[in-house]
């Protein structure tokens, strides 16, 4: 073998070894953030033209609702129907978006910690997760179990998180809590729940309206701790327009963090247009976009 010969090789075997490296790095970057909206505030709870919307507004994928819960023994839940379940799936990919989590938000108003048929609702829940393959639920503790306000509470949630944690796990999925507490204090709930099933599932409105450094309570929970990220503040101006939030500084922390996953866009509407769902959820989700996938 001249030279010549030994130095195409010499090229040939870098390269090999070269690229699916730089691709591996460029898919992983791509990944890190992904940007959903949730249909029930897009006005498409549970329905299957929430995809058809999403893709026009510009996200990645759908938080899909389990339906409402009122006084039901269990949410008022469609996706258990194949035919209906397998309908969302198809119109997810054909139209590329994924579903990210599904979200129990009947426990906004319904509660939580003393509803009698609370293992019902959450099996349901877990069951039409594994049929989705989706990984994630988001389950807010709500106003009546609050336990900023009612820490009475405390024992009961913590019971039925635990129990919940167990079912969680063995089908091996996680349900992500909001609750009304600090970062210390939902650090501290997690704790004594002592379920890796059971985590947080973040909202950036909850620490600006209580008036808490956003970014410190961030750190404190820890990247392990955070499912998901509620991406939003109340509503009256969009993101881009929201001095409460430094939307750059918020992506330098999470970067810090080496945290990466769902940021999910729930409010945040201009409150001239409240009701305007395209010209609300276009313009929020290109802002995230433009900051948290742009330099990927």
């Amino acid at each position: 073998m001249n030279n010549k010969q030994k130095i195409l090789l010499l090229i040939c075997l870098l390269a090999i070894c070269f690229v699916p490296t730089i691709t591996v790095v460029a898919q992983s970057k791509k990944e890190r953030y992904k940007v959903a909206v949730v249909d029930l505030m897009i006005l498409k709870r549970q329905k299957l033209g929430a995809f058809q919307l999403a893709k026009e507004i510009g996200a990645d994928g759908v938080e899909v609702d389990m339906g409402g819960l009122g006084n039901r023994p269990t949410f008022d839940n469609k996706l258990l129907t194949d035919t209906v379940r397998q309908q969302f799936l198809d119109k997810a990919k054909e139209l590329g978006l994924e579903i990210p989590s599904l979200a129990m938000t009947g426990y906004y108003a319904q509660s939580f910690c003393q509803r009698e048929h609370f293992i019902q609702s959450v099996e349901d829940c877990i069951k039409t997760m594994k049929l989705m393959n989706v990984k994630v639920a988001f389950l807010p503790l709500g106003v009546q179990c609050d336990l900023a306000k009612n820490p009475e509470v405390r024992d009961s949630v913590v019971s039925r998180l635990k129990l919940a944690g167990k079912m969680a796990r063995k089908a091996g999925v996680v349900i992500g809590i909001e609750t009304a507490l600090d970062a210390a204090g939902e650090l501290q709930l997690l704790k004594d729940i002592g379920s890796k099933a059971v985590k947080s599932y973040f909202n950036f409105s909850n620490a600006i309206k209580n008036n808490r450094d956003l970014h410190q309570e961030l750190n404190i929970l820890g990247r392990k701790n955070i499912v998901q990220i509620h991406c939003t503040n109340s509503d009256g101006v969009w993101l881009q327009n929201d001095t409460a939030i430094d939307m750059k500084k918020v992506k330098q922390t999470l970067d810090e963090m080496k945290w990466k996953g769902w940021l999910v866009i729930e409010r945040s509407r201009d409150q001239k247009a409240p009701t305007n769902v395209k010209y609300n959820f276009t313009a929020n989700t290109a802002y995230v976009k433009s900051i948290f996938q742009s330099a990927q």
